[in-house]
């Protein structure tokens, strides 16, 4: 019962913070030149990529339209008023 208990408080937590990133503006967007890595199917909806941005590090990046891998992207980088940094494909 404990451990129920706990894993639902974790899980309500981490909802919170989704929920305060998604409800904080937007502060600034930034393109980012990037190559796709790999791709995963998740549940069918949507696919999650692995890119290589061009200083060596990784990303991933969830969108529901199909891009080749081993293509170059651009990607935007986004920054919220309150710190938070995701990364996603341009619209």
């Amino acid at each position: 019962m404990i451990l129920f208990i706990g894993a639902f408080a974790i899980m309500l937590m981490l909802a919170a913070n989704q929920w305060a990133n998604d409800a904080s503006p937007i502060r600034s967007v930034g393109a980012i030149d990037a190559t796709i890595k790999s791709a995963q199917w998740r549940d069918g909806k949507y696919i999650r990529y692995v890119l290589a941005l061009n200083d060596g590090s990784y990303v991933l990046i969830d969108d529901d339209r199909s891009h080749l891998i081993g293509s170059d992207a651009s990607i935007e980088r986004v920054t919220r008023d309150n710190g938070a940094v995701f990364y996603r494909f341009p619209e």
